[in-house]
């Protein structure tokens, strides 16, 4: 349930936001329909994952599968549930739809998406099994079908008026987008096209290639590097930045932007850039020995990081937020090119990335894909990015950080070391975890509102619906089971921005 609803809420608060600034005039009537599309969209991939497990139930109930419990009524009465809101979502959307035409065309591109989000998670449960419960599967899923899919309708706009006259396409996808946008959305699609194209190079390679001794497995290392990074370099510094050139109309090649961006304010930028590196290799060094040598446990080491994200990004968040707009898709891309390098174990780096990352991981990691990483970065990372452009609710950026970094890190400390009464006779979470996490994000907030404002920023938020939104984020996490790195920052927008 949480899967399924956590990013269809989100795209729901943040389109009635829009539809706020567009009754001020604030925005253009383009980039509403835009964010409607991507409502629809998202639900449109919950409700055909839904469908799908819904007659997997089903079937399952009907042929008295061992592993499962369900009924055969409970499998139809959710299976109706779920048919039923598609075909509100279908009413809906074509009560603001102008012609007939333009509302087969939406409903096709929607299906698309359910059916689209429906193979990837299929993929994703086969292939990396044991590392996501459903709804975590669920909620990545829709993100990256969602992701992919906006740069897919932007590669066809962009193509159906290249190849037909302009005056004759009145075809348009999407809104203006931020330059830093671009750039992220392009090294993502390159990272996509690069994993791709090496599995099957590597699969032509192992083919023609025989290892029969300790020296030609050697030298086919060797070359799988060589394949690796040179694909690597080849794809992110061509290819990328052509589709970014002309699909979204980028004027300058990304590397010579990303310079031209850094050297504009030099000295702001290179000393935060010099302040991050200084603290993340003592706090990695300190944190590693920790792991190696106490007996400390998993779960409050990890916590000193989801600290060290507190130093580190609220004070780029508040002086130089288009620059850490800029340093979180870069940390995303080596995030996502060092795991590849660990789980294809590319030489030289594959098992040294290995060992030192297998000393962070818990239960919730394994062997073969590791995750808590990627999902604390997104998970303040993504309220960062969902703030840019429009955005009357100053603590929304805040949202990760504040819900991770402070509220999360309280309550698994103090719940650990005070915790007495605990919410359910199985579960870990203590009701004075709880109470400690909520208790230090109101208290954050209330340092972090006048230092905003000092800062010009014009306050609009007010205390007790923000007391709402942190009260409901707070229990939610005691509530949740799943990775909550993912959820609650995502979960915490949504109530500041409403």
């Amino acid at each position: 349930m949480l899967g399924a609803v956590t990013l269809p809420t989100v795209m729901l608060s943040k389109l009635i936001q829009l539809s706020r600034a567009f009754s001020l005039q604030q925005v253009e009537l383009g980039e509403l329909e835009h964010m409607t599309m991507q409502f629809w969209a998202t639900s449109a991939c919950c409700c055909g994952v839904l469908i799908f497990l819904s007659i997997v139930m089903w079937c399952a109930a009907n042929n008295k599968h061992p592993h499962f419990s369900c009924s055969v009524w409970d499998a139809k009465f959710s299976l109706s549930c779920v048919i039923l809101y598609s075909v509100i979502c279908c009413i809906s959307l074509a009560t603001i739809s102008h012609t007939g035409f333009n509302t087969a065309l939406k409903l096709v591109w929607l299906l698309c998406h359910g059916f689209a989000a429906v193979k990837l998670i299929q993929h994703l449960l086969n292939t990396f099994p044991c590392c996501a419960s459903i709804g975590e599967a669920l909620l990545v899923t829709s993100g990256l079908v969602l992701y992919f899919g906006d740069m897919l309708a932007c590669t066809i706009s962009k193509v159906c008026r290249l190849l037909i006259s302009p005056e004759l396409v009145s075809i348009r996808y999407g809104i203006k987008r931020t330059e830093i946008g671009i750039i992220i959305q392009g090294v993502l699609l390159g990272i996509l096209i690069f994993s791709a194209v090496f599995k099957f190079v590597i699969h032509l390679w192992e083919h023609f290639w025989g290892a029969e001794n300790s020296e030609s497995r050697q030298n086919k290392e060797i070359g799988r590097s060589l394949i690796f990074f040179i694909s690597l370099g080849l794809i992110m510094i061509a290819v990328a930045p052509t589709w970014m050139m002309i699909v979204l109309d980028f004027d300058v090649h990304p590397v010579l932007w990303i310079f031209q961006f850094v050297f504009s304010e030099p000295f702001k930028r290179l000393s935060l850039c010099i302040y991050w590196l200084g603290l993340i290799y003592a706090s990695v060094i300190r944190f590693y020995n920790i792991s190696k040598n106490s007996k400390i446990e998993r779960i409050l080491l990890r916590k000193y990081y989801h600290l060290l994200a507190v130093s580190m990004f609220v004070p780029a968040l508040i002086y130089q937020p288009k620059f850490l707009d800029l340093a979180f898709g870069a940390a995303l891309a080596v995030f996502l090119v060092l795991e590849i390098i660990r789980v294809w174990r590319i030489w030289p780096l594959g098992q040294h990335v290995h060992k030192f990352m297998s000393a962070f991981t818990d239960h919730r990691d394994s062997d073969l894909l590791i995750v808590s990483h990627f999902s604390l970065l997104l998970g303040c990372a993504l309220p960062i990015w969902m703030s840019s452009g429009f955005n009357d609710r100053p603590l929304t950026p805040f949202a990760g950080v504040l819900s991770l970094g402070i509220g999360d890190t309280m309550a698994s400390m103090v719940g650990y070391k005070y915790g007495v009464l605990r919410w359910s006779k199985t579960g870990k979470k203590t009701i004075e975890g709880t109470a400690a996490g909520i208790t230090s994000v109101l208290a954050a907030c209330s340092i972090l509102l006048p230092l905003l404002a000092s800062t010009g920023y014009i306050l609009t938020q007010h205390w007790f619906p923000l007391l709402v939104a942190v009260t409901t984020s707070g229990l939610l996490e005691a509530y949740t089971t799943q990775l909550d790195n993912a959820f609650i920052p995502l979960v915490f927008y949504s109530l500041l921005c409403l």
